[in-house]
């Protein structure tokens, strides 16, 4: 299976176009969950924010050697949400973030807003990671209503472990996560292949380190002056092989997952983010899947 990555597409404003595809399918999802009226709806945004980022970013940035310009992810997501009118909005609202001043800048901003008038706001301190556990365990809860959640992550790096991801096994859920395949993934893949960051690589992947060495990797045997040697080759198109990876890997928690995410570029056309859909629900599927082709 390929990943198709119309990569001439996403130039430009890529931040802004990520976040359309998502306005819209919040719409179309909030208006079919109108006829499912059993259902208690949630929203849950595990990277919320205020627009600033964090020291750990900062680090982050360091170590990866990331530029600005990479960095720059507009979260402009909260608001979009909240704004949508036609009468739709979730019965329960949840804003997650590690940075305490953040969300406190977060809660004032929206509850300013005349559209979070009698909306159910919830603003919680601490890993998103923690707060995807705890979800998972309150939508498997027997209840009078059924629970159903949109999940929103859209981290700046690969602070999403793949054991909150795999905790929404079973649970109604509909999520839209960003992938940093290009800006962070694909250079702590080192040509070398001696991965240096093998423990962050396994905790987001979900993987053995030789399973993900067997990914993207390939060892040939090369004829030298001393003889027959072993070379570690890193693949072709790693970026494209890293999304190809991560939609594997949801596939063994959601039936439906788009094989072409959104692809978001950098201002060099060089693929930087995946946004990527997974879905039970076959028609938020096809919606999601038609958001990305046509937006």
């Amino acid at each position: 299976m390929q990943v198709n990555e119309p990569l001439a597409k996403w130039g430009g404003d890529w931040t802004e176009k990520k976040l359309d595809a998502f306005s819209n399918y919040v719409r179309a999802y909030l208006t079919i969950m109108k006829n499912y009226r059993h259902f208690e709806t949630i929203y849950f945004d595990g990277f919320a924010g205020c627009g600033q980022r964090t020291q750990s970013d900062e680090d982050s940035l360091v170590q990866y050697e990331i530029n600005y310009n990479e960095s720059r992810v507009y979260k402009g997501s909260a608001e979009r949400v909240l704004n949508i009118k036609e009468g739709l909005s979730f019965d329960h609202y949840y804003f997650i973030d590690t940075d305490e001043m953040s969300l406190t800048k977060l809660e004032s901003r929206l509850k300013d807003l005349p559209q979070s008038e009698g909306k159910n706001l919830y603003f919680r301190k601490g890993d998103a990671n923690h707060w995807l556990t705890a979800l998972s365990k309150s939508m498997k809860k027997n209840g009078t209503k059924q629970r159903a959640a949109l999940v929103f992550l859209d981290p700046f790096g690969m602070q999403v472990n793949w054991e909150s991801i795999s905790s929404l096994t079973g649970t109604r859920t509909d999520l839209w996560i960003l992938v940093p395949s290009g800006v962070i993934i694909n250079r702590l893949l080192e040509r070398s292949g001696e991965l240096k960051h093998i423990e962050k690589l396994k905790s987001f992947f979900g993987l053995s380190e030789e399973e993900i060495k067997n990914e993207f990797y390939v060892i040939n045997q090369v004829d030298t002056l001393f003889g027959v040697e072993e070379a570690v080759n890193k693949v072709l198109k790693p970026i494209e092989k890293i999304a190809y990876l991560y939609i594997k890997r949801l596939k063994t928690i959601w039936k439906y997952v788009t094989d072409s995410p959104l692809v978001l570029v950098n201002t060099k056309n060089i693929p930087i983010f995946h946004f990527v859909f997974a879905s039970n629900n076959k028609t938020g599927f096809k919606i999601a899947d038609y958001i990305i082709k046509n937006n």
